[in-house]
């Protein structure tokens, strides 16, 4: 590859220093890249999300030198309030549950070990012509969207395309004090909630719940009684956070010079816990493809590296909101070959 610097302040620039943000920076310096992180918090990124670090992510983590401290897990476990069907990774995997602050703190520090540049701005606007991308003041080779469900840089380049209100779905999570009863993360099943508890270590637990607009924490979990009883009088250890909405779409995922990554490139829904592995396979491919000076590469490789991802999510979704959602246990109750191979295949 071949640039000429002068016209550069640096070859990728990267909005957002979230999880995917700082993987992606990482994999551009392994490449020889220049790389400098745009993100206005100057703390550790916290995010309402399950927690649950899925057995392909662990791999894809510690080819960049990552591995966060956290507790193994060998499973996943279903549960109504009359049913219950546990599935195990096959092969041997693990997943592991992760604090996402604990998951921030480890790439920020492998980043840093790598020289990864950080500026503390905001991009409100963005200009680029044929041979790069000016934002916050930076002129790059590249330019890297990795801002989240409510991108700005999606918006600035027209990627956006417009989501119905009643397909919106949020979380909440909080995390408490108490011991983990086993090492599955549990998906509880209500009328109109999911609950995922998530163990992220010794004495914390993470529950986070998944349902429409407006839908409460406490009412939800009241509404499962068997998770109500096990944190009824714990200690919470975090505050209460939300996220959403999650169903979030683009026309496009490259626009000249600027690839859109992770939520900012189009979610679905946070229903199967792959948000973290899908995005750091969209941080190879992007980097694989701008090693190459293809970036229209890309376009095809996310579609290649997210297909099962959005697939079966979407296919969760329609099967919870629509009036089959009670179904779900028994059906998967009565063929845990056929729920063990759609946990397994999202697990990889």
């Amino acid at each position: 590859m071949t640039h000429d610097v002068a016209k550069h302040d640096v070859d990728l620039l990267i909005v957002g220093g979230g999880p995917v943000g700082l993987a992606a920076a990482i994999e551009a310096r392994m490449l020889g890249l220049t790389a400098t992180v745009v993100e206005p918090r100057d703390t550790t990124i916290d995010k309402a999300c399950g927690e649950g670090l899925m057995p392909g992510a662990l791999p894809a983590l510690a080819r960049l030198g990552v591995d966060p401290p956290g507790f193994p897990l060998r499973g996943v476990s279903y549960r109504s309030a009359t049913r219950r069907v546990d599935h195990l990774f096959g092969d041997g995997m693990l997943a592991r549950g992760v604090r996402r602050t604990t998951l921030h703190d480890a790439l920020a520090a492998r980043a840093g070990e790598l020289q990864v540049g950080f500026v503390r701005s905001k991009v409100d606007a963005l200009d680029q012509d044929a041979s790069g991308v000016t934002a916050a003041g930076i002129r790059a080779r590249y330019l890297l969207a990795a801002d989240g469900l409510h991108s700005t840089v999606r918006r600035l380049t027209g990627l956006e395309k417009p989501v119905s209100a009643g397909s919106r779905r949020f979380g909440l999570r909080r995390h408490y004090l108490m011991d983990p009863i086993d090492d599955l993360i549990e998906v509880h099943w209500a009328k109109d909630v999911e609950a995922y508890v998530t163990p992220v270590g010794d004495g914390i637990v993470g529950v986070a719940v998944l349902g429409r607009q407006g839908t409460n924490f406490e009412t939800a979990l009241a509404g499962i009684p068997a998770l109500a009883a096990r944190v009824e009088g714990r200690e919470p250890a975090s505050e209460l956070r939300g996220a959403g909405p999650f169903h979030q779409r683009t026309t496009a995922r490259v626009k000249g010079r600027v690839l859109l990554l992770g939520d900012a490139s189009g979610y679905v829904d946070a229903i199967t816990g792959e948000g973290i592995r899908v995005g750091l396979a969209q941080a190879q491919a992007a980097l694989e493809c701008i090693a190459a000076d293809n970036p229209n590469a890309y376009e095809r490789a996310w579609s290649s590296r997210t297909r099962d991802f959005r697939v079966l999510t979407a296919g969760m979704v329609a099967w919870s909101t629509s009036p089959l959602r009670g179904a779900i246990i028994p059906v998967a109750s009565a063929m845990p070959s056929l729920f063990g191979a759609v946990v397994d295949r999202l697990a990889r």
